[in-house]
């Protein structure tokens, strides 16, 4: 297939979830805080930096993301706080954490075979934001959005947003799909409601605004993989061509 010279550069967003000395971990969701530390070093020595996917998506719009990683963390996990943040500070990063405000006094009940851990609480959330970090949406309860029916996948999309800017007091312009779950009628409710994107795994025909992909980031995902990854990168993810966000979106 020829080359297109004026496709855009693929974007390359990292997913993470929690952060923490954890064992056992079958969902694969965790990366300690030394792994971590090491991968946030290893952009910083190649001259990239991690940002939020506001951040990442006002780059790209004016050719200027070539050299930013967006870095996302799913769930809202109360170890973004106490490890991710720290980290990502004292390496001059930001990063999007998608938070669960039906579930802000709860944890990772619907994994139904990993160690239980603590999700952000309101004033968690708070703290997030004030450090420097992007709040968006994971919906309610973590639901797969794609089985709803129309006014249950309205209240995970909207009132989610309503009772995150309760929180922290600012409009919130990014959602994540749980699961990655996302089809045709999902991401044109995301739409509608006024995001200004949203974050999927491996959206495929759907890649867009509102279907960013990401890479997963592991405790396995060491100097090399991350080597690897990056050259194939431009190989697994074609350009995304943001078409502008509605009238109205919330601001990024």
């Amino acid at each position: 297939m020829a080359h297109d010279a004026n496709a855009p550069a693929p974007l390359w967003l990292f997913m993470y979830h929690s952060v923490a000395y954890t064992s056992p971990d079958p969902y694969r969701i965790t990366v300690t805080p030394d792994r971590l530390y090491q991968q946030l070093a290893w952009l910083r020595r190649r001259g990239l930096r991690g940002v939020s996917v506001s951040e990442l998506l006002r780059a790209h719009e004016v050719g200027r993301a070539e050299r930013l990683v967006g870095l996302t963390f799913d769930d809202g996990y109360k170890d973004f706080l106490d490890y991710a943040v720290p980290l990502l500070r004292g390496h001059n990063c930001t990063a999007t954490v998608f938070a669960l405000p039906g579930r802000l006094h709860g944890s990772n009940a619907w994994d139904a075979d990993g160690p239980r851990k603590r999700l952000l609480n309101a004033d968690g959330i708070r703290a997030a934001a004030a450090a420097g970090m992007e709040i968006g949406s994971h919906g309610l309860r973590h639901l797969a959005l794609t089985s709803l029916d129309d006014a249950a996948l309205e209240r995970e999309i909207t009132h989610s947003r309503d009772l995150l800017r309760e929180i922290t007091g600012r409009s919130v312009a990014g959602f994540c799909y749980p699961y990655g779950a996302v089809d045709t009628r999902v991401a044109d409710a995301v739409r509608a409601a006024g995001y200004s994107y949203a974050c999927a795994v491996k959206p495929g025909s759907l890649t867009g605004r509102y279907a960013l992909p990401r890479i997963h980031m592991g405790e396995s995902d060491g100097p090399l993989r991350m080597r690897l990854k990056r050259r194939l990168h431009p190989l697994r993810r074609r350009g995304v061509r943001l078409e502008a966000p509605p009238a109205g979106a919330v601001a990024r």
